[in-house]
């Protein structure tokens, strides 16, 4: 009778247990160290540490926890779903927490915060000298535009346009479609490489100066991560362009060599204010 309540009670206190408590505890079953894991799932100790510590807001972004802590339940035999939906709870309540941390410093009633009057009296008069110094700039060298010479010479923008879409049309075609496809990072960045059907070809959190060649016979391959404009890449030893110029998190993006050459490179944004 005492076996079956001392079964019932870690049944319990299982279904109450964080994703990190859980983890650990599943590795410990197993008879696994932190070593062991990180060799295995090519996770950092560091971040296999914060993950049983249950501070997954400490980890370097959302899409890092989800990822590790799913690679990390199927190593020790977990639902990985369930996990992740723990994860994603524990990530919630975190944010929710900051944001009332952030607002309780900064409680909009105290009077001690309140700026003073002369403050606010020299804040007036900062604005309108501003917009006084802005509105002799505008006379002084914007109004006369029409006495301005031309700055490009009628035709010179069109060539210009053409000369560079003919540029990236000649790198494109001087890149061998049939050549290795190398990842180098030139910073921190978890990534995972899939095939078609799913299966993980590649999955790690990359350093600055690593590189991961896709395998030349894997079939559809694809790319997952949080920081495209981290991975530089290259087809045959020719540089292309990067998925993405932005941190964004990208899913499957497919990355054999027709499918990144096939790609459209994004429009150079022009500088503000032209």
């Amino acid at each position: 009778m005492e076996n079956t309540d001392e079964h019932e009670d870690g049944v319990m206190e299982g279904l109450h247990a964080g994703p990190g408590e859980r983890l650990r505890a599943a590795r410990e079953t197993a008879g696994l160290t932190l070593d062991q894991v990180a060799a295995d799932t090519r996770i950092p100790v560091r971040h296999l540490e914060t993950i049983e510590a249950g501070k997954f807001g400490s980890l370097p972004g959302r899409t890092y926890a989800v990822g590790f802590s799913r690679t990390y339940a199927k190593l020790v035999g977990l639902d990985q779903d369930e996990i992740v939906a723990q994860v994603r709870d524990e990530l919630g309540v975190e944010s929710a927490e900051h944001y009332e941390a952030s607002a309780g410093a900064y409680e909009p009633g105290d009077p001690n915060r309140a700026p003073t009057g002369g403050l606010v009296w020299m804040s007036l008069v900062a604005v309108v000298l501003l917009l006084a110094g802005g509105y002799m700039f505008y006379n002084s060298f914007l109004s006369p535009s029409a006495d301005l010479p031309a700055q490009v010479a009628e035709g010179d923008s069109d060539a210009q346009t053409t000369d560079g879409e003919g540029d990236q049309q000649s790198a494109a075609a001087d890149v061998d479609p049939n050549g290795a496809v190398v990842f180098s990072a030139q910073g921190t960045a978890w990534v995972r490489f899939n095939d078609a059907d799913g299966n993980r070809l590649y999955e790690a959190e990359m350093s600055e100066g690593q590189s991961f060649t896709v395998p030349a016979d894997a079939q559809g391959p694809v790319l997952i991560t949080g920081r495209p404009d981290l991975l530089n890449i290259t087809i045959g030893g020719k540089p292309v362009p990067k998925i993405s110029e932005e941190l964004t998190t990208v899913v499957d993006v497919p990355v054999s060599a027709q499918a990144l050459l096939d790609r459209t490179p994004a429009p150079t944004a022009e500088p503000e204010g032209e």
